[in-house]
């Protein structure tokens, strides 16, 4: 538990924003779901789910909340995964709306389509510490896009085998590919409480 505890929103457009709000819930979090510009006031930090994201981003849109995000994002954290992920990159290599404030080039629906989802163990290091023996992120893959290059201040945290990275961090920014609220292992979000916090 953390004290104070933070307050992280979950932008509640679309996707799986209801199991981001309960693991951040259980880390001892105060969540509140985030659909219009003003329920941005008082967080510390900002989580954009999985789902899908040209929605995502069509309704973000609709409701006003390009240009209120982007002002968030130049000084609190925001967590991508997955379709969140592709809403923070500059670049997604098609048109669409984003927010376009993390230096990642994505690629959408890079591993093939739901059927061809997987899970593959990883080792984080800018998690070691944050589980006893340090052991490898179980990454869970669905429709999932790829951070084909990071660039500027953006750094890459973790690649499969093949070097293809799956997860990328600028300053309080971060991004992964995978979906580690589906997964059950908490230490992402337990990772993005510290930046919030910070």
């Amino acid at each position: 538990m953390m004290n104070p505890s933070p307050t992280i929103g979950v932008l509640a457009l679309q996707g799986d924003f209801a199991e981001h709000a309960a693991m951040l819930a259980r880390l001892g979090a105060t969540v509140r779901e985030v659909r219009l510009p003003e329920e941005l006031e008082g967080l510390d930090g900002l989580v954009l789910p999985g789902g899908e994201s040209t929605t995502i981003g069509k309704l973000a849109t609709d409701y006003g909340l390009i240009e209120p995000l982007r002002q968030f994002g130049q000084s609190k954290a925001i967590y991508g995964t997955c379709a969140g992920a592709i809403f923070l990159s500059k670049d997604a290599e098609r048109s669409q709306p984003l927010l376009g404030i993390m230096d990642i080039t994505v690629e959408r629906n890079a591993y093939g389509r739901q059927v061809e989802s997987f899970d593959v163990q990883v080792p984080v290091p800018a998690l070691n510490g944050l589980a006893a023996g340090d052991p490898p992120v179980r990454a869970v893959f669905i429709r999932a896009p790829l951070i084909k290059s990071v660039s500027g201040e953006a750094t890459s945290l973790a690649s499969l085998p093949d070097g293809r990275i799956i997860a990328a961090q600028q300053g309080k920014l971060l991004a992964t590919a995978f979906h580690p609220e589906i997964s059950g292992d908490d230490r992402f979000h337990r990772y993005f409480l510290k930046l919030a916090e910070s």
